[in-house]
């Protein structure tokens, strides 16, 4: 029996002393959570998606609480969460421009040159270090790997016809794919902006004709035909100004190689004119 009691009364023993340090630690390192720390994480969605720039929503909720973080940087959330942390905080709701993802490329297989038969890895992050570096002849287009799309929270990305497209009606504007994507294909863009260069490439039309019949080739066509003065060569790849951009499209219009791209709905057709009424019998 002794054998059986001594053990039992030291492991009890033991048990009562860590658990009475146990006790004590507890209180003596106690942190209090800012109560307002919980309401503000209860107001956020969940998606953990990193755009607001710290590590998901917990660490968004706790910068906001102790003044580290604009309360307008959840993407997911919006401007409707923006202005209810601004309300627990006591402060006046900043707004944010909502921003969508956007791909600067339109190297699909059918305008692209290939300059291989690829077998490699099929994730862009890894491809894009590999002898090859994937089968375009573009070393500054999409991989069409789709590592866009496995970061991507919100189901706004898919890879179609070999190359990454983006729903701009599911894009909440965290980012997430603009900061994985290897070679920065990806940028986010104001939402209000419909016009873009569908493009990446630098170098000069001659070089980029070579590789893809998508591609900017710089012939400044698009400069010369805006009437806002909203883009400029930054040598030899158009840039739009979305400030002063008003999405007219004429440069989209006039682009000879369709670079740019025009997000706007379809016009609908204008309706057909009556017919004029014939002579009276």
């Amino acid at each position: 029996m002794n054998g059986i009691i001594y053990p039992a009364a030291v492991m009890g023993g033991l048990g009562v002393v860590f658990g009475a340090l146990l006790a004590f630690a507890s209180q003596k390192f106690f942190v209090k959570v800012d109560e307002r720390q919980s309401r503000i994480r209860e107001l956020l969605p969940g998606a953990n998606c990193g755009g607001c720039g710290f590590p998901g929503c917990d660490g968004y909720a706790e910068a906001c609480a102790s003044g580290n973080a604009k309360l307008n940087k959840c993407a997911a959330g919006g401007p409707d969460v923006a202005a209810k942390i601004a309300e627990i905080m006591g402060v006046a709701a900043e707004a944010a421009e909502p921003v969508v993802a956007f791909v600067k490329c339109q190297g699909s297989p059918d305008k692209a040159v290939k300059d291989c038969v690829y077998h490699g890895v099929t994730d862009c992050r890894e491809a894009v270090v590999v002898p090859g570096k994937g089968p375009s002849a573009c070393s500054f287009g999409c991989l069409g790997f789709g590592t866009c799309v496995k970061v991507c929270s919100f189901g706004a990305i898919q890879v179609k016809n070999g190359l990454a497209v983006v729903d701009r009606e599911k894009c909440v504007g965290c980012g997430a794919c603009a900061a994985e994507c290897p070679r920065g294909v990806i940028t986010l863009v104001p939402k209000k902006s419909k016009i873009q260069v569908g493009c990446s490439n630098p170098h000069k039309g001659p070089v980029v004709k070579k590789v893809c019949s998508a591609g900017c080739i710089g012939c400044s066509i698009c400069v010369k035909s805006c009437p806002k003065q909203a883009i400029e060569m930054k040598g030899s790849l158009a840039v739009i100004d979305p400030e002063k951009c008003v999405n007219c499209g004429l440069c989209a219009g006039k682009c000879p190689v369709k670079a740019i791209t025009d997000a706007r709905p379809p016009r609908p057709a204008p309706a057909p004119k009556p017919e004029a009424a014939g002579p009276a019998a």
